[in-house]
């Protein structure tokens, strides 16, 4: 398989071109190479679908970010990121030059003046669809399945998605007489001027169906819902997405089914904050169980955990617990969970801990401006030179 070309260097743009001045080069060049300009010329009408297919990406801002952010591979979905255009056919191209409305006098540039050629009805692929979906990080912790409910065009279950009744036909397009076309042609003293619009009856296919389904109103689709069923790997994050082939919006007349985009959100939690694959826990301990050491129980994303306390451990010493955190979602590892010590100061006592609280008040280990080591005190007196 050839290697694809920068994109920026099919439409002959700068990297930092603005996006009138990469339409501008697409214009130039599309209308150059269409396959209407050059009849059975297969190397030009390569160089259309390329052209098309870089303007598909550097139009559109997010993709050209990640396009920008990654390459080419910014712009296929392995590994559930990013887009794909892998089956970017000759029909794609055709249609984004027409929706760009650059169809505008068409046939006249190419000199067709029999009014268009005569179009034929095609399928058209559905559209994709974006939903949020909403996860603790606990399911984020172990990886999780879930079932969602999507609303979406499936195809018409009467007409087999032809959009057709039964024994019906399709016919020439009254409107437009086949052209798929309407031509308004206004005189000025500048010459003669022609304005080409889609058909409006037709959609610009040239041929309606006499008789539509009743069902779906000759539409070949009918709103629904189904209940699809998302694997979501351990260690996503916010603003990451899946993308689920083939569950958007349905084609229409039998067109290829759009994409569903599931983007991920992650949920506050009560007690964790996550940062990169760790998660940071605040646990507060009492005033024995810091200076004389044990052991406590602590909890995690995936259940609780003994952590050993070392005998005057100080409030705000931070203990960490290897592989408690994130599992790496490119990649092998778990991030660390880490414990923050905060030690417990009660609000109210009763008098008999007043009592033993006042009789350990007077111990020189207990009074920081007493204790041998330097106190907290003295080091500010130095600092201050007092």
């Amino acid at each position: 398989m050839a290697k694809k070309r920068d994109f920026y260097e099919v439409l002959g743009v700068d990297r930092n071109a603005t996006t009138d001045e990469i339409k501008k080069a697409y214009r130039k060049l599309a209308v150059k190479y269409h396959p209407d300009k050059n009849p059975g010329d297969k190397e030009a009408e390569e160089k259309f679908k390329e052209i098309a297919e870089a303007y598909a990406i550097l139009s559109d801002p997010e993709k050209r970010r990640r396009y920008d952010q990654f390459g080419h591979a910014g712009t296929q979905t392995s590994g559930n990121y990013g887009f794909d255009f892998s089956d970017f056919d000759l029909a794609d191209a055709l249609r984004q030059f027409m929706e760009e409305g650059f169809g505008f006098g068409f046939g006249d540039i190419f000199g067709s003046g029999s009014g268009g050629a005569r179009r034929r009805r095609v399928s058209r692929k559905g559209s994709d669809l974006q939903i949020k979906l909403k996860l603790t990080l606990e399911e984020i912790a172990t990886g999780v399945t879930k079932k969602i409910k999507v609303k979406k065009k499936s195809a018409c279950s009467e007409c087999n998605g032809t959009g057709a009744a039964k024994y019906s036909r399709t016919i020439s397009c009254p409107v437009c007489h086949g052209s798929g076309e309407i031509r308004q042609v206004s005189r000025s003293l500048f010459g003669q001027f022609v304005n080409v619009t889609t058909c409006h009856r037709c959609n610009g296919e040239g041929q309606v169906i006499e008789n539509p389904c009743h069902s779906c109103h000759g539409t070949g689709l009918i709103d629904g819902t189904k209940t699809i069923e998302v694997n979501v790997p351990a260690g996503v994050s916010t603003g990451n997405y899946i993308t689920l082939r083939g569950e958007g919006n349905a084609g229409v007349r039998g067109g290829q089914a759009g994409d569903l985009i599931v983007y991920i959100e992650e949920l506050p939690h009560e007690i964790f904050q996550r940062h990169g694959d760790d998660v940071v826990l605040v646990l507060p301990i009492s005033f024995p169980t810091a200076a004389l050491g044990g052991t406590v129980e602590v909890p995690t994303l995936t259940g609780r955990a003994k952590l050993k306390i070392a005998p005057g451990t100080q409030s705000g010493k931070i203990l960490r617990m290897r592989a408690k955190g994130i599992p790496h979602v490119r990649g092998t590892g778990i991030g660390d969970q880490l414990v923050q010590i905060q030690i417990y100061v009660p609000t109210h006592l009763n008098s008999e801990e007043r009592a033993i609280l006042e009789k350990l008040s007077n111990s020189e280990n207990l009074d920081p401006t007493k204790n041998s080591q330097k106190s907290i005190f003295e080091k500010f007196r130095e600092a201050l030179n007092l």
